[in-house]
């Protein structure tokens, strides 16, 4: 019997709601808290180098929090040819998320290509691991792929999966969960870990983690704070932790 999926709650659209104004409120520590309280495995941040939403004295903020949990994940996604590196550097979070944005990117909307990015994420990939720093690269699903990010060193790749959410309840939907289904087979036949995010929600959830093999950890950002406008920080994440729970493994 494997574990359950991890939850991790990137908290960036409170960090977007908060820069409206100069008050520093809804607080993003709060959040984080609030989310760690109600179970969640995990806090995400993505720091760009615009500071639209969240911002460095965040990622500093939350570093420090989450030493007082342990038991629970920091992760920092990004572009590591921008700023990424640099906060990888000095806190040294659990793990690293790579993913390819291009500067003052609306959001995320592709992965790394293959062999076009090995070289120059190698070395970095190996700085991150000398730091003590699990890699995840964020990836499309494509099988082909998948041995050749393991081949650069990632521990993870985690599957965009705006494409899956956006085929929910259409005809396409089944043909996307298969395209995923056999990205994640791939990844772990290739000894990856497998992480997903991007759109995923309430309603898609569950049928993606029944699909999907193996998946360790989800990360979930905009639905779950548009959740918790209306439900509250900590029902929202017992909700979404239902629906994992939910989901033989």
């Amino acid at each position: 019997m494997t574990s359950k999926t991890a939850l991790s709650v990137n908290v960036n659209k409170v960090a977007l709601v908060r820069n409206t104004r100069h008050l520093g409120i809804p607080s993003v520590m709060r959040a984080a808290t609030l989310c760690l309280q109600a179970g969640a495995h995990g806090i995400t941040v993505h720091p760009r180098p615009d500071e639209r939403h969240i911002r460095a004295q965040d990622v500093f903020d939350l570093a420090t929090l989450l030493k007082d949990w342990p038991d629970r994940e920091f992760n920092i996604e990004g572009n590591p040819f921008h700023n990424l590196m640099d906060f990888i550097r000095q806190v040294r979070p659990q793990q690293a998320t790579f993913v390819p944005d291009a500067e003052g990117q609306f959001t995320s909307d592709h992965g790394w290509n293959f062999p076009q990015d090995a070289e120059r994420l190698r070395p970095l990939i190996a700085e991150c691991h000398a730091l003590g720093v699990r890699v995840s690269l964020f990836m499309d699903p494509v099988p082909e792929q998948m041995a050749q990010a393991q081949a650069v060193g990632a521990d993870r790749v985690e599957l965009y999966t705006e494409p899956y959410a956006a085929s929910w309840g259409r005809a396409e939907q089944t043909v996307q969960l298969q395209r995923y289904a056999a990205a994640a087979r791939t990844a772990l036949d290739a000894g990856l870990g497998v992480n997903a995010g991007h759109d995923l929600n309430r309603d898609n959830l569950g049928e993606f983690l029944r699909r999907v093999p193996g998946v360790a950890e989800v990360s979930i950002g905009h639905a779950l704070i548009a959740d918790a406008l209306e439900l509250g920080y900590a029902a929202t994440v017992q909700g979404y932790l239902r629906c994992i729970a939910e989901v033989p493994r």
